[in-house]
């Protein structure tokens, strides 16, 4: 049994708390700028770059300031004051989106073990299931996120915006307020009374004389599969690709299921191996590590294959409206852009391929650490260029907002993982997977 150390208790409540004080200490800083500073920041950028440019057309539409934005400056002015606005509450939402994915991730590959009936991973089970317990608390969060936040990240919430921009309006039957939070909820509630139920099967599995309840978590996981699958690409809509609404790909749903299954498996593999560094989880060797870092190789190669097949497609036709996505990044964002292709894709693969090294406990720490800094990245990449143009920066708003959902998360999957033995005792595979060498 694990117990929840004071001392990682108590850091992760000073996490949380230096998170909050730094979030709102940029929030407090950025809503007292206005549009005289801005003004006398622009007019010092074109002293030292010359003429001022508007980074992305789209959120110029947001503020109802594309046809004015290059040419009037008081209007520029203040689209640029706006995406100052708009940065904490940006940067808050992608902390909370990140932390969130992480444990939506870990429930899909645990629902994929039960579905398959994989022998290897049982021993893995109550990590994921410490993992999965981020679900609902995490999503509660990125939906109040998205409440606090409204049209400083969604500009179809901003009914100014709505009535002046026609394409907006041919899909308002979908982007408005009470859909987005109903349909949330929904996604919410399916995924959690999965995760409950499966959890509570495997922990019933314990003490049972047969296999009624793995069977029983076989089922469900299945019917959850399906669920997730359409749902994971509605909620990918809704609460990322929508900061674009001019903006769509078909390809977008897998790629942030990409991204999401790639950073579940490699916080499952951290945090088991820091349980292994305190003495625990003895039964995890080295071929259930090399599995785990296999996966984290695989998905990262999966990932790639979606993001070029994307870019590649969209860059190639050359359509203005598609075209746009790709262009604004690569303009802007040329450090957070290029720096996370080389996080997510050349990292991993050159340090993971070796299958000797899948086995080394720091080194699969050390990819998975640049993993996760590379995919929040992604997700930063797919907000930011949306909601603050130019504007953009790694400061006290983004830091702290990493900080405090760090602090939660570790709090809440700390505390599951406290609550019942780490060993999935019940389940007819666990001998299997005990004995997995290869």
């Amino acid at each position: 049994m694990y117990k929840f150390s004071n001392r990682l208790k108590i850091t992760a409540i000073v996490l949380m708390v230096l998170g909050a004080l730094g979030w709102f200490m940029s929030y407090n800083a950025s809503h007292h700028v206005g549009i005289e500073q801005v003004k006398e920041l622009l007019a010092d950028e074109a002293a030292h770059h010359g003429a001022g440019h508007d980074a992305h057309a789209e959120v110029a539409v947001a503020h109802n300031n594309t046809q004015d934005a290059h040419h009037n400056p008081d209007a520029h002015a203040e689209h640029v004051m706006h995406q100052i606005h708009n940065r904490p509450y940006s940067a808050l939402y992608v902390a909370a989106f990140f932390f969130f994915m992480i444990a939506l991730g870990a429930l899909a590959f645990y629902g994929i073990q039960f579905a398959a009936q994989a022998g290897w991973s049982p021993v893995l089970f109550r990590v994921m299931e410490g993992i999965t317990y981020y679900v609902l608390p995490g999503g509660l969060m990125v939906l109040l996120a998205a409440f606090i936040g409204g049209d400083h990240i969604f500009i179809w919430m901003d009914p100014e915006v709505v009535a002046h921009d026609e394409l907006i309006q041919g899909k308002a039957g979908w982007l408005n307020k009470s859909g987005f939070f109903i349909r949330g909820f929904i996604f919410l509630a399916g995924w959690s009374v999965y995760r409950y139920f499966a959890r509570k099967f495997s922990l019933a599995q314990d003490v049972a004389n047969d296999n009624k309840n793995f069977k029983k978590s076989f089922r469900i996981s299945a019917a959850f599969l399906v669920f997730y699958i359409y749902t994971e690409s509605m909620m990918s809509w809704d609460w990322i690709m929508s900061v674009d609404p001019h903006w769509f790909s078909t390809l977008f749903g897998w790629y942030v299921f990409a991204s999401m299954f790639v950073s579940g498996i490699t916080v499952i593999a951290l945090i088991t191996i820091y349980l292994k560094s305190k003495g625990l989880m003895t039964f995890v060797n080295d071929s259930h590590m090399h599995d785990l870092a296999k996966f984290m190789f695989a998905i990262s190669i999966f990932w790639t294959y979606l993001w070029f097949s994307q870019f590649m497609l969209i860059w190639y036709a050359d359509i203005p409206e598609e075209v746009t996505y790709y262009a604004t990044r690569i303009a802007d964002y040329k450090l957070p852009f290029f720096g996370m292709l080389i996080m997510n894709f050349i990292f991993p693969f050159l340090v993971l391929m070796n299958s000797d090294y899948k086995r080394i406990p720091w080194f699969i720490v050390m990819a998975g650490v640049v993993i996760l800094a590379g995919h929040y990245l992604d997700v930063y990449n797919m907000i930011m260029p949306a909601t603050v143009g130019d504007r953009w920066g790694f400061g006290l708003a983004e830091l702290g907002s990493i900080l405090f959902f760090a602090g939660l998360f570790i709090l809440i999957v700390f505390y599951a993982l406290s609550k019942e033995s780490l060993l999935a005792k019940g389940n007819p595979f666990i001998k299997e997977s005990e004995h997995f060498h290869y």
